[in-house]
């Protein structure tokens, strides 16, 4: 009876499920989980700044994007069929992060536009999940954070170094 039971199982899940066996489980799971996860760190900094793109939007793309390329994938879809699915992610995105670029006023200052870089690339970053290339969606998103992060900061000191040296020339 045990082992009727178990064929059965996996019949139902040989015939309805596109996970057949538990290496596919794995599979889909961590590069789902990746995606999200690298999704979150951008995220998390991005509302850490008090921008309107936060930690759920980021990994919306990034979980979204790599499913797109992950679905067509175990689909058995061919290299070019997948790779027409990531130009309509890259557009789709694209789409999207336009929305978030505001022009204000007369003086045409521009806002938005990091945020909409920093959706691109954890779009960039979800599919590479998605395709199974977890180290180098993992070293982009250390990079983007990196980015995000680090370089504002730098920026920051550098302007205030650049400031420094110009009242002392002013003050001989």
């Amino acid at each position: 009876m045990d082992s009727l039971l178990h064929e059965v199982m996996n019949t139902i899940m040989a015939e309805f499920s596109d996970l057949p066996n538990g290496a596919e489980v794995t599979r889909v799971v961590l590069r789902l989980g990746i995606a999200a996860m690298l999704g979150g760190l951008l995220g998390y900094e991005r509302e850490f700044r008090g921008k309107a793109a936060g930690m759920r939007t980021h990994m919306l793309v990034a979980l979204g994007a790599a499913m797109f390329v992950l679905v067509p994938i175990q689909a058995g879809l061919t290299d070019a069929e997948i790779s027409r699915v990531v130009q309509g992610v890259i557009a789709g995105v694209g789409f999207l992060c336009a929305g978030t670029i505001i022009k204000h006023g007369h003086d045409g200052e521009v806002h938005g536009l990091t945020t909409a870089a920093g959706l691109w690339m954890t779009a960039a970053i979800g599919v590479a999940a998605g395709l199974g290339r977890e180290s180098t969606a993992i070293l982009s998103a250390i990079l983007a954070y990196a980015i995000l992060h680090i370089v504002p900061k730098l920026a920051h000191q550098y302007h205030q170094a650049q400031e420094g040296s110009k009242q002392d020339t002013e003050g001989q």
